[in-house]
């Protein structure tokens, strides 16, 4: 590793300001002299004296070499020139020999020792691993500049190899390592598709061109050469027994199975060939195709269907195909309606309506055959299973219809275009027949739809039309066929002929009277009535509304007789035609009278103008219309509202003083009433007082005959009740001092015993106290005793036996030496105040041995 020059710790990067450098073992420096302007190389271990005309250039501090640890390499640039034993070359100056743009890498191997740079030599790489190369990898190589290998073979620049691994790549100045290429791994039922991007020999040994593919299949690792690039890796398509792979070929070629193909050739890839199936370099895919299956109770229709000889479609051909039966369909064949169909099981109410489509000849269920040119149209009845030819088209599958009594179908012949109704019978359609759909107008539609008793809108069209006629009405229904009309009275049920129509009724509605409001398909008897306003003038000027009611009805006296009957619908809007005659009349007659006159007698002027007079001059009962025997038997006026603003004012006022008489009339006649109530109420109440002030007086003297009883009875059981209260009052008091007298000797009692049993707790607590705090402190003694015996057992085990002997031997030993020192058997020390005991003197001194 290079030298670090900013340490300032290390003590052998230490600096003699005198021009003195310590360089220290395996480290250098460069010297610039500046005379010869050549830069040397100082290498450690030294002390290097600086002279004047020199300079250190590599810095203030020595640098440390470069090492390389072992499998490491570095990159010189500029590097110096060395001869074959390795020594650096100088030039006539003394200058290091330097090769000015070039590179050179060092391995540990060839500079196990660390090496100092020469000046203008830069570490361009720092030491680092070789790379290793693992199995199945690889590293792609480009040569940079033409240079001879290891062999000695000259590589061109721009070639480009692999170094394939299991092994350590060590780097060249002439080669740029690319990328790494990683070994595909091809498992079972897998491929690599792989592309030449120039002319090569693969690795089975088949020369390739450039842009050419082909597939590898080996299962392993595969690790591709340089020229080869790998397009996709592909997955196989897994064929079951419910599907096959259809294929296309894009070019002429032999595929895996070895059956040869052609460009635009298609094919299937089944089970019975393979499980699965990786597409070919030519091979196209084109679909999943699914199995078709059919029981026993489908079939289908196949369209250009494939020859089994030839292999090619018959364009335009069809081919029938029954259950049970399972398949593919060939490339080319397709499935009419893109479906399978299932087989037509008729029952005895059902039967299919066919046509021929191309001549075909049809065997029947009696061994005959039936022979039916294109268009022929027949019909198969059941109960059977049919499946229809392929030159057979199966127009629609028919039902019986059953039909009640009022119950019917529209049925109209193809061949002559008639339409007939059918009703009442269960009826199976011909097959020159079909149903016939009556339209009619929206108008009787909604009609229709109204008087249904579902009230559904959508009609069956080819159901014969019936309408409910209701009570005392009648219907017209028009034939446009015999260009006759015909009337029903209800309550009946109309059937509709394919060529009738209803007649629609349009009436004036609301009120006022507004034509064309009402749409009916039938017309009321009566009787009923109809409300009208209109506006009427009289002789002064004065315009009155008037809301008139009128009461009509048809008179029909033979309902049998045609025209009597049709006599009904001639005039189309009825309502409208009477409300306006009759308003006619009663303009006409309110015209020729003055208001006041009108406002009399408008009643009776009004009927007079409808049903007029007869010789005798009284009113008629009844207005007859000629023309639809309608008749008009009575009218009832409503309102009258005045139209004009003064005779609204006029009749106004004239109401409000009629108002106003009546109201004072009505305001007297109660002020009278309430005036008599008034004078009967005063003397009722009058009387009533003088009849409470009798009872008051009565229940006056009563209260005085009460309160002098009570007064004598409270007098006498005052005077007992006080003679009474003292006598008990004595016995009370007496009884209650001695009560007292027995209660304070009882308390006085209690009071002792409390005292002495007190004393006799306290005695007994103290006595408690004592003896536990003596067991306290016996207990506590008892510790410490334990303590400082245990204290005394451990400082003596930690002194050790014989530590103890030493220390009892050691006064007596060191007091022979001190003799032994003075020469002295023994001695006596004394004071001369104390008298020496000479027996225990003697015997001490015959313990002492010198």
């Amino acid at each position: 590793v290079h030298g670090d020059n900013n340490s300032l710790t290390n003590p052998f990067f230490i600096k003699n300001m005198s021009s003195s450098i310590k360089i220290p073992p395996f480290y250098y420096i460069h010297v610039l002299d500046c005379n010869t302007n050549v830069t040397r190389l100082e290498i450690g271990p030294q002390t290097f004296i600086r002279q004047d005309n020199e300079k250190v250039s590599s810095g203030e501090k020595p640098l440390q070499m470069v090492v390389i640890p072992p499998r490491q390499y570095c990159e010189i640039a500029d590097p110096v020139v060395k001869d074959a034993k390795g020594q650096v070359q100088f030039d006539k100056y003394g200058q290091a020999v330097i090769q000015h743009g070039e590179f050179q890498i060092r391995f540990s191997e060839q500079y196990s020792d660390p090496f100092p740079l020469y000046p203008s030599e830069k570490l361009q790489k720092q030491p680092t691993p070789l790379e290793v190369v693992e199995q199945n990898k690889a590293l792609k190589l480009e040569a940079l500049r033409d240079f001879k290998d290891e062999k000695g073979e000259q590589v061109r620049a721009g070639e480009e190899w692999l170094f394939i691994g299991q092994g350590t790549y060590y780097p060249r100045v002439e080669v740029l390592v690319k990328e790494q290429i990683i070994a595909y791994t091809i498992g079972e039922q897998k491929a690599l598709k792989l592309r030449a991007t120039r002319d090569l020999v693969d690795s089975l040994g088949i020369k390739r061109k450039t842009g050419e593919e082909w597939l590898v299949r080996q299962t392993g690792p595969y690790l591709p050469s340089v020229y080869e690039e790998v397009s996709q890796v592909l997955e196989p398509y897994i064929i079951t027994s419910s599907y096959a792979l259809h294929l296309r070929a894009s070019k002429n070629f032999s595929d895996i199975y070895g059956i040869e193909r052609k460009a635009g050739e298609e094919w299937l890839v089944t089970e019975n060939m393979a499980s699965h199936h990786i597409l070919d370099i030519y091979e196209e895919y084109v679909a999943l195709v699914e199995r078709i299956v059919l029981d026993q109770r489908q079939y289908c229709v196949i369209l250009d269907p494939a020859d089994p000889k030839t292999g090619a479609n018959k364009l335009g051909a069809k081919e029938l195909r029954k259950g049970e039966l399972s398949f593919f369909l060939k490339p080319g064949e397709r499935l009419e309606d893109e479906m399978s169909k299932d087989v037509y099981v008729l029952s005895t109410e059902e039967a299919l309506l066919l046509r021929a489509k191309e001549h075909v000849i049809i065997d029947k269920a009696d061994g005959t055959k039936e022979e039916h040119q294109p268009g022929d149209k027949w019909m198969v009845y059941g109960p059977c299973i049919y499946i229809p030819p392929v030159e057979v088209d199966v127009v629609e599958r028919r039902q019986r219809i059953p039909l009640d009594k009022n119950e019917g179908v529209y049925v109209r012949d193809t061949r002559t275009g008639l339409v007939r109704t059918v009703m009442g019978i269960t009826y199976m359609l011909e097959p020159h027949e079909e149903l016939y759909q009556l339209d009619l107008p929206d108008v009787v539609e909604k009609q229709l739809a109204l008087n249904s008793a579902s009230q559904n809108s959508n009609r069956d069209k080819t159901r014969v039309v019936t309408y409910r006629c209701p009570f005392n009405t009648a219907v017209q229904v028009y034939d446009y066929k015999s260009k006759k009309s015909r009337v029903v009275f209800g309550p009946e049920l109309v059937i509709l002929q394919p060529e009738e129509q209803f007649t629609v009724t349009a009436l004036s509605g609301k009120t006022p009277k507004i034509p064309g409001i009402v749409h009916t398909l039938f017309v009321s008897m009566g009787p009923e009535f109809s409300t009208d306003e209109i506006v009427v003038e009289t002789t002064d000027h004065a315009r009155l509304k008037l809301r008139l009611s009128y009461n009509w009805y048809f008179r029909v006296t033979n309902k049998g007789d045609y025209d009597e009957a049709q006599k009904i619908f001639n005039v189309r809007d009825f309502i409208g035609d009477m409300c306006n005659t009759m308003a006619a009349k009663v303009r006409s007659a309110v015209a020729s009278v003055p208001f006041e006159s009108f406002h009399k007698s408008s009643a009776k002027l009004i009927r007079k103008s409808i049903f007029g007079v007869d010789a005798k001059g009284k009113i008629g009962d009844e207005y007859l219309f000629t023309q639809n025997n309608l008749i008009i038997n009575n009218v009832d006026i409503q309102s009258i509202t005045p139209v004009d603003n003064n005779t609204r004012i006029s009749l106004q006022k004239s109401v409000t003083l009629a108002i106003e008489r009546t109201t004072r009339n009505q305001e007297d006649k109660a002020t009278r009433q309430a005036e008599k109530q008034e004078q009967e109420a005063r003397g009722e109440l009058e009387r009533q007082a003088i009849e409470d002030k009798a009872k008051a007086e009565q229940l006056k003297k009563r209260l005085i005959e009460l309160k002098a009883e009570s007064n004598e009875i409270q007098n006498s059981g005052l005077a007992i009740a006080e003679a009474k209260g003292r006598a008990e009052a004595d016995e009370i008091q007496a009884s209650a001092r001695v009560s007292l007298a027995e209660y304070r000797a009882k308390a006085q009692k209690v009071e002792r015993e409390a005292q002495i049993e007190a004393k006799i707790k306290k005695q007994e607590a103290e006595i408690k106290y004592q003896e536990d705090l003596s067991q306290i402190e016996l207990h506590r003694q008892k510790e410490l005793a334990e303590i400082e015996a245990e204290k005394y057992r451990d400082m003596i085990d930690a002194i050790g036996q014989q530590t103890l002997v030493a220390i009892s031997q050691a006064g007596p030993e060191s007091q022979v030496q001190l003799l032994k020192a003075l020469g002295l058997s023994g001695f006596i020390m004394t004071d001369g105040n104390n008298p020496i005991n000479l027996f225990g003197a003697g015997q001490g001194l015959s313990l002492i041995h010198i």
